[in-house]
């Protein structure tokens, strides 16, 4: 396959999907892992894609956000195995913070049945009560495409708890920039959380590494990040010397 058309269909590819691992493109152009490799590079350095560790996905804008219902559909697979490791984490008795996020949201029918839970998500109240949690809400405004309390009644609201355990959703950790999200408010809302608790956990799938979004929330050794999978050995490392990583397996 010549260039040109090996390009125009990964592409194509990202285009339609997002989100392309190399080993997809490998497939699909019948071409060589260090021949897509080059190919990614120049792709990125046209401004066409934006590479990652393993990868290539769409250029998104930083303040760009999915909504509830696009992020649950996205890396279900890992997400699934990310909140079961996370659950592991918490205690019967345990006063715990679950952010309006999808991977947080699966954590929910792991939990114990004595975990009394705060959250600023409206897609996961009805999650805890039909689990039968002790469940808080921080108030707020309801901001309809991430279904999150944010705004200044939700930051009032969550000042009044103090959490064994926080779990926070992020959209890009960047080992300059941190942990990122695109707005502002719910920046906010996140770092409160991880000030509050006594240990803050930030679960991110493959895709959130060496990503930046507009908004910063908090520093990367500020929490413990739990994940899937990292691109490689080194990229481990690097993260390592500042923040405890746990990998698991999807």
């Amino acid at each position: 396959m010549l260039t040109p058309e090996r390009h125009r269909l990964i592409l194509e590819l990202i285009k339609e999907n997002k989100i392309v691992t190399i080993h997809q493109l490998v497939e699909a152009t019948k071409s060589s892992e260090s021949t897509i490799r080059r190919d990614l590079i120049q792709l990125e350095n046209e401004n066409k894609l934006a590479r990652f560790h393993g990868g290539a996905q769409i250029i998104k804008s930083k303040s760009e956000e999915t909504s509830i219902g696009e992020r649950l559909s996205a890396n279900f697979t890992e997400k699934k195995a990310i909140a079961k490791k996370a659950a592991a984490y918490v205690e019967n008795g345990d006063c715990i913070f679950l952010d309006a996020g999808t991977t947080t949201y699966y954590m929910i029918e792991y939990l114990p049945k004595e975990t009394i839970v705060v959250t600023n998500g409206l897609s996961l109240i009805n999650e805890c009560l039909d689990k039968g949690l002790e469940t808080y809400t921080v108030g707020g405004r309801a901001k309809a495409k991430t279904r999150a309390f944010i705004g200044k009644g939700a930051l009032e609201g969550i000042n009044a708890y103090r959490f064994d355990k926080c779990f926070i959703g992020i959209n890009g950790i960047h080992l300059k920039f941190g942990y990122t999200t695109p707005d502002p408010e719910e920046a906010m809302i996140k770092k409160a959380a991880i000030d509050l608790a006594n240990k803050a956990y930030v679960l991110a799938d493959w895709s959130k590494f060496n990503q930046v979004s507009f908004s910063f929330v908090h520093n990367l050794d500020s929490a413990s990040i739990i994940t899937d999978r990292l691109g490689n050995q080194e990229e481990i490392k690097q993260f390592s010397q500042i923040t405890t990583i746990e990998t698991v397996k999807s």
